[in-house]
């Protein structure tokens, strides 16, 4: 399983989050590629507990047992899957700015490894280890990286 503590994984990563441009066309979803580049780097702000994301009812109720089907395995997230209030992006961010800050996110991410991961729960998983927490973002910008076809 690929996580961004792995220098290679975050590197390559990296290079698909360059190779985006303002006309990459979305194979689904509603956001366009600078909306899904900030929703990107909210994400791992989450992660880091930079930004914080409350628990929802519905992630108490089936988060664990949706955790382990998602976790843990190299089966990448399926298309449409629901977001949290707080990473939906409003507005048309510049592309390359969002693209610049995502990089430095990730590069700080991987830098300050399990060390630099919150200990908040997440919003619907519930508890997750670093290494959790690791897997959990390559999983989710992989899913928004080939949404665009990158």
């Amino acid at each position: 399983m690929k996580n961004l503590f792995e220098a290679q994984t975050a590197e390559e990563i990296k290079g698909r989050v360059a190779a985006l441009r303002p006309d990459s066309e979305r194979q689904w979803g509603k956001m366009s590629v600078g909306q899904t580049v900030q929703h990107c780097c909210r994400g791992i702000q989450s992660a880091t507990g930079e930004l914080v994301v409350e628990r929802v009812l519905i992630g108490r109720l089936i988060g664990p047992m949706v955790k382990r089907m998602v976790l843990g395995n190299d089966k990448p997230f399926g298309r449409d899957s629901p977001t949290a209030k707080e990473f939906l992006v409003h507005g048309e961010p510049e592309l390359a700015l969002e693209q610049e800050r995502l990089v430095g996110l990730i590069d700080r991410f991987a830098a300050a490894g399990p060390a630099g991961c919150t200990t908040r729960p997440h919003a619907f998983f519930g508890k997750l280890t670093p290494e959790e927490w690791s897997e959990l973002m390559y999983k989710h910008l992989d899913h928004h990286l080939r949404q665009f076809g990158v």
